[in-house]
């Protein structure tokens, strides 16, 4: 059974230029109040079969979209999808074949493409749809499908020039803007068709207009024809404001119009008449004798424009070489202002770190003399190589400086405590490794003390905490001073804590700490104390006081020199305080009188620490010009110098004849005689 399509037209048949090329020939169209089309097959090497309602079955290409719920027929007139052609016409002369339709938009393929899946659609369905109408699967464009544009570049279609709109009264003599049979050919209105409202200019709202240009070309020759069809239409070049005109009536209507002007308009000549009166008018014209000078004028004067066009080009050039150059000046300079800073930068670290070995090689000079002044005296015994410390091991992972230490000897452990307002938990005898991390304080760590089996943390967040030694677990917090707490100590179940111009005491109960009495007139911060069986002793701006452990009463004072008091050490026979000028003063533990001054160190002494054998009693001190020194009080000497450290070092502590320095280089190092 023959399909019914398209617009008002009866089969093609061969027409007048068919011998000159072959891409277009001429047809005769009958007048009919039908709007159906019978097909007639293409020639069975052109593959087309006639179209047919399509069964599900029939091809592995579902021609479902192509059919609406009430199995309308196809239409003939087929839409593009580039934009440049939306407004162009296409009406087929020939009903093209379903395979030549893409199943998402129902149209004749416009650039079609090979997917994924295998199908072929229009390039911008296959970009903007998600799946195949087919297989569901996801569409991906892979290749051209130069094969199928080939075929619909064969298909023969009507000049524009010989189309006209739906539905509207023709008003032009090409048919541009012709309208349809009064009976509505094309199968009726949009609205009758189930269509909508057709989109005026479309090419699907088209059909073949008689009285427009009769003939048929194929798709791929359209452009090379209507460009020199005899139906297009064009203006007068006389007067725009003359009728249009279509191509072929051109001719005769210049012969007839009355607004040809004379050649020499632009020179101001006024004439304006028809073919007769122009030629009389040329052999007047006073324009017409100078032509030849008015010619050459206007060469020079279009030389001139090329040459000044030329200038402006050259000038154009010059500014932007002369912006590139402007840029590339600019990166120079800053270039060559990185490179100054680069070796500013530089030569202040090479200044820093002459300064640097010029100080080390101070140390060694006076660990030297020393040496020097021990062997002149005959003091062979205090340097004995069995008792040289050296640095054994590194304990890495604070993120900021040490500012205290403690051990708790039992277990052999190690707490630090850091700016990073953490504190490390190291094994000091089997891994040797960070057993834990305790947080809780919101400030810098700066004081730690141990009593019992509870560990105490000072902090400038001005909190202390109570932290179980066993379970490594905090167990109470409490607000202790207005002030940072700089040190704690602790004797006969009481914690002391030292801040500004205060000292507090605590009495231990449990987990608990009761404030007990806070001990006043001091004159700066508390940043030493040290307890021993019946003394406190409490460090600030040039004082030691000494306070009777029980009465908590002050018993004496030691007036020192060199500022602030930072750190307290006391031995058998002395106490050692060290100072914020770079000095060590000892005083006699009985008589309290000041027996000598250490010197050495060129920063601050931040810490101090003992060791005591039956043979003698070494003082360890650590300063903030990095190096630790080793003392030996029984002749007041520097035994050693201790330098590994990248930053000031600022606490120690002591245990099982190893010594372990915390420093600003976020470290904590051990050494071993």
């Amino acid at each position: 059974m023959e399909a019914s399509f398209g617009p008002t037209f009866s089969a093609v048949v061969p027409g007048a230029k068919t011998e000159a090329s072959g891409t277009y020939k001429q047809h005769r169209r009958t007048p009919s109040s039908s709007s159906t089309l019978t097909y007639s097959p293409r020639d069975d090497e052109d593959g087309m079969l006639p179209i047919s309602t399509p069964r599900r079955s029939d091809s592995a290409i579902s021609v479902r979209s192509l059919l609406s719920e009430s199995n309308m027929s196809l239409r003939s007139t087929f839409s593009l999808h580039e934009d440049d052609d939306d407004t162009e016409p296409l009406v087929f002369a020939e009903q093209p074949s379903v395979k030549l339709c893409c199943q998402l938009c129902c149209s004749v393929f416009k650039d079609p493409v090979i997917t994924t899946c295998g199908h072929t659609f229009c390039r911008r369905c296959a970009l903007t749809s998600d799946k195949c109408p087919v297989d569901t699967a996801k569409l991906t464009v892979v290749v051209n499908n130069i094969a199928v544009a080939e075929q619909i570049g064969e298909l023969f279609i009507h000049c524009k020039y010989g189309c006209r709109l739906l539905n509207t009264t023709p008003t032009s003599p090409n048919g541009a803007g012709g309208g349809a049979s009064p009976n509505g050919a094309g199968g009726g209105t949009a609205a009758s068709r189930g269509e909508g409202t057709p989109k005026m200019g479309g090419p699907g709202n088209f059909e073949v207009d008689p009285m427009g240009c009769p003939f048929t070309i194929k798709l791929t020759t359209r452009k090379e024809h209507e460009v020199s069809c005899d139906y297009r239409p064009v203006r007068c070049p006389n007067n725009p404001s003359c009728p249009p005109l279509l191509t072929m009536n051109l001719e005769g209507h210049l012969k007839e119009c009355e607004h040809i002007k004379c050649p020499h308009s632009k020179y101001g000549c006024a004439f304006i008449g028809n073919q007769d009166t122009y030629s009389t008018h040329l052999d007047l014209c006073k324009f017409e004798g100078l032509k030849e000078f008015l010619q050459q004028t206007d060469d020079r004067f279009h030389e001139m424009q090329v040459t000044l066009s030329q200038k402006d080009q050259d000038i154009a050039f010059l500014r932007s070489m002369l912006g590139k150059l402007s840029e590339k000046l600019d990166q120079l300079e800053k270039n060559l202002e990185l490179k100054f800073d680069v070796l500013d930068e530089n030569q202040s670290k090479l200044s820093e770190d002459l300064m640097e070995f010029r100080r080390d090689a101070s140390m060694l000079n006076d660990e030297l003399s020393h040496i020097n002044a021990r062997l002149n005296m005959g003091i062979l015994g205090s340097y004995d190589p069995q008792q040289i410390f050296k640095c054994k091991g590194t304990f890495v992972g604070h993120q900021g400086p040490v500012w205290c230490l403690c051990v708790y000897s039992t277990g052999d452990l190690l707490f630090s405590g850091s700016s990073d307002k953490t504190i490390k938990v190291w094994d000091t005898c089997t891994t040797y490794k960070c057993q834990k991390t305790l947080e809780g304080h919101d400030g810098i760590v700066l004081a730690l003390c141990i009593q019992g089996n509870r560990l105490y943390s000072g902090s400038a967040d001005c909190t202390i905490i109570v932290w179980d030694v066993q379970t490594l677990q905090k167990v109470n917090t409490i607000r202790a001073h207005d002030n940072p707490v700089c040190t704690l100590v602790s004797s006969h179940s009481m914690l002391f804590s030292g801040s500004l111009k205060a000292i507090k005491v605590w009495d231990i109960v449990g987990t608990e700490l009761k404030l007990k009495k806070e001990l006043t007139g001091l004159n700066h911060w508390v940043r030493a104390l040290v307890a021993s069986q019946n003394h406190l002793y409490s460090g600030s701006y040039q004082t030691i006081k000494i306070w009777d452990i029980r009465s908590l009463d002050c018993v004496h004072v030691l007036q020192t020199s060199g500022g602030s008091v930072y750190s307290i050490a006391v031995t058998n026979h002395h106490i050692v305080c060290g100072t914020y000028e770079n000095l060590i003063h000892v005083w006699d533990i009985e008589s309290k009188e000041q027996v000598r001054t250490l010197t050495g160190h060129v920063g601050t002494v931040y810490a101090l620490a003992v060791i005591s054998t039956p043979d003698q009693t070494k003082v360890f001190s650590a300063s903030y010009d990095r190096s630790l020194r080793v003392w030996s009080m029984d002749n007041m000497i520097c035994t050693q110098t201790l330098l590994r450290h990248q930053g000031s070092v600022t606490a120690l502590a002591v245990s099982r004849g190893r010594l372990f320095s915390g420093a600003v280089d976020s470290t904590v190092k051990v050494w071993t005689c």
